[in-house]
């Protein structure tokens, strides 16, 4: 009895090695381009080490007024929320590198807060933001600063 003869299918005729199938090329590219897109997706989703430490809720001493962080993007962007005791709309929130500082700027517009303002630093060894607060419906400036709520 013969043995049956074997078909050479997916083999290079001249080399005799198998043909990789176009489907395998196919989805080992989209198998590399899924992975290097959710490395930059994280990369760029996660914020830079510099800003982790402004989330939290700080509060003004001197008057009971709380701004609250809850989240700071890679370009600085904060999601924050300023309190009152009732909620002030922040207008703009943004959080940024000066040489070694990291300082936060805060737009208030809201009635009785016609674009008032903090001009920010974050100081480490304190663990608080001091800066200046400017008060525009009174155009005066004042030097305040928040501490952290634990």
């Amino acid at each position: 009895m013969s043995k049956p003869t074997r078909t050479l299918r997916n083999r290079n005729p001249t080399t005799g090695r198998r043909r990789r199938s176009v489907t395998t090329a196919v989805l080992s590219l989209a198998l590399i381009a899924i992975v290097t897109l959710g490395i930059a997706w994280w990369y760029l989703a996660s914020p830079r080490p510099e800003f982790k430490n402004l989330v939290g809720r700080w509060v003004r001493p001197d008057g009971g007024y709380q701004l609250a962080i809850a989240d700071v993007d890679r370009d600085g962007a904060l999601d924050a929320a300023y309190f009152n005791p009732r909620p002030i709309n922040v207008a703009r929130a943004i959080a940024s590198r000066a040489g070694t500082d990291t300082t936060v700027f805060v737009e208030l517009r809201d009635v009785n807060y016609p674009g008032c303002t903090y001009n920010l630093r974050y100081d480490p060894a304190t663990d608080t933001l001091q800066g200046i607060y400017y008060q525009a419906a009174l155009n005066q400036q004042f030097e305040i600063y928040f501490k952290r709520l634990h």
